[in-house]
């Protein structure tokens, strides 16, 4: 730990008064590391919150965090220490993350295999018993004293000792490139500071802690934020799927919890057509356009349209996405039409089917209504060389009764019961709110549904059942984008 790191997490132990009336000024004892064996600590001092000694908190020596450990050990001739490896010691020593299990002895003619205390236990009823009198090794174990500092310890370790023991410690966070992103309880936030710099000091390649202070709640998907540690720092760049994303992460909506689900649905793709409607930064765009497809990518958000923009460029699929900023209505009603009139007029290189991804989770089912009706009075009914039309559209729901309640929202929109409904759960987002994609074949006779002001219900097998859902028609933007 640096000294400057070390002066940065003492100052922010020192704004929490009620945290620092907690320490001895004499002594402080990290609360709760796991570790099994503390055999140098008097009695009188283990209990559930003391694993190892601190030093009194100064910024001369908080760096000097320590606790002398005494584990269990092999004493072994340096000739014979692979060949012990090998034959299976190794599985008996005791594994830590940065921590050697194997220390050199004196005038290096002996070394010491530091044993998981469990292993050290049973050792009298090791399998390995014969191998080691094979190896002119003891069978005896030895005490071998480790000084433990601080950055032989995790940041979850750290958390657990500074913060009080009613508190629990942030085990989930997202990385978006140098970003960590956090989703603090409110009983954390008094140490958020204190959290954002452990994090920083103990995260390779983490240069910014942000907490989210409110719920995604605007029409760009983006939510406010605060920088808790760090630089105020937010263009980044992520990996995904052999794809490279630069990204404003306090501008455009980006979670790396959704890559399996990108990958999920690119590969239903294949190298077809693909129109998102709501495409962000490029998550499905960018990868569906690497494989081989003519992608049409749509977003209102003027930063993800930026971005969207710049990401086909250093994935170099310029040529195999165009990109429009408009509302995801009007991108259906306008481009989707356009491009599927197109194709059913084409004699060569028709695609046989397209796809249309709708991830807008909090409403895009409300613009499935945009459909019904798209080729009347445009194509003829049922023109058999329009492509087949598969959507993939996310939304919302319960956790109790989740399938269901997808389904019902995607009838009522569309207007259509008569609907074979593929329906994927993604993600838990919280307590008893799922994520979930509903997939189905567009209908035709939705496509080609009589154009009225209320539907009856009752024409080409469509029906409006009755559901508390509503379909609401977002504004238009009076000006639209188009870059090809």
């Amino acid at each position: 730990m640096s000294l400057r790191n070390s002066y940065r997490v003492f100052n922010c132990l020192k704004s929490f008064g009620s945290l620092s009336s907690r320490l001895n000024p004499e002594k402080f004892f990290i609360t709760k590391a796991p570790l099994k064996y503390v055999t140098t600590m008097p009695s009188s001092q283990v209990n559930s919150h003391n694993v190892f000694s601190l030093s009194c908190l100064n910024e001369e020596n908080f760096k000097e965090i320590e606790k002398k450990v005494t584990f269990k050990a092999l004493k072994i001739p340096t000739g014979s220490l692979q060949s012990l490896l090998k034959g299976g010691i190794k599985r008996r020593a005791y594994k830590r993350k940065k921590f050697n299990f194997v220390r050199t002895g004196e005038g290096n003619n002996v070394h010491y295999i530091l044993l998981d205390p469990e292993e050290a236990e049973h050792f009298e009823n090791w399998k390995e018993c014969p191998l080691l009198t094979s190896n002119n090794v003891q069978k005896e174990l030895v005490d071998y004293e480790v000084t433990l500092k601080y950055e032989d310890f995790d940041a979850d370790e750290i958390l657990r000792a500074i913060l009080p023991a009613e508190v629990e410690v942030p085990t989930a966070f997202s990385r978006i490139g140098h970003i960590a992103h956090l989703n603090l309880r409110d009983e954390q936030i008094p140490y958020k500071n204190i959290i954002g710099e452990v994090m920083l000091d103990k995260i390779h390649g983490i240069t910014t802690v942000v907490n989210k202070t409110n719920e995604i709640c605007n029409q760009f998907r983006v939510f406010n934020m605060e920088v808790i540690a760090g630089e105020n720092s937010f263009i980044t760049t992520v990996r995904e799927h052999h794809c490279q994303f630069e990204l404003d992460f306090s501008k455009v909506y980006w979670n790396p919890r959704l890559s399996t689900e990108h990958e999920r649905i690119v590969k239903k793709v294949s190298c077809g057509v693909l129109f998102d409607v709501f495409a962000g930064i490029g998550p499905f765009a960018i990868p569906a356009a690497k494989k081989g497809c003519q992608v049409y990518a749509n977003d209102l958000n003027p930063d993800s349209f930026k971005w969207l923009q710049q990401n086909r460029k250093i994935n170099k699929v310029k040529d195999k996405i165009e990109c429009y900023m408009m509302d995801g209505r009007q991108f259906i009603t306008n481009i989707v039409k356009e491009k599927m009139v197109n194709f059913a007029s084409q004699e060569e290189d028709r695609p046989m089917r397209v796809h249309v991804v709708m991830n807008l989770p909090a409403s895009a089912v409300e613009f499935l209504d945009a459909f019904r009706g798209l080729f009347t009075g445009t194509l003829p009914e049922g023109d058999e060389n329009v492509p087949a039309m598969s959507v993939h559209c996310y939304c919302f729901t319960k956790k109790e009764g989740a399938e269901d309640d997808a389904c019902q929202m995607v009838k009522h929109h569309l207007g259509c019961s008569n609907l074979h409904l593929d329906v994927h759960n993604v993600r838990n987002v919280a307590p008893n709110k799922e994520m979930m994609c509903v997939s189905f074949q567009m209908p035709k006779e939705t496509l080609w549904e009589a154009k009225e002001e209320e539907h009856d219900g009752q024409k080409r097998g469509c029906d409006s059942p009755e559901t508390s859902h509503t379909s609401k028609k977002p504004k238009l933007e009076d000006e639209v984008s188009h870059v090809s």
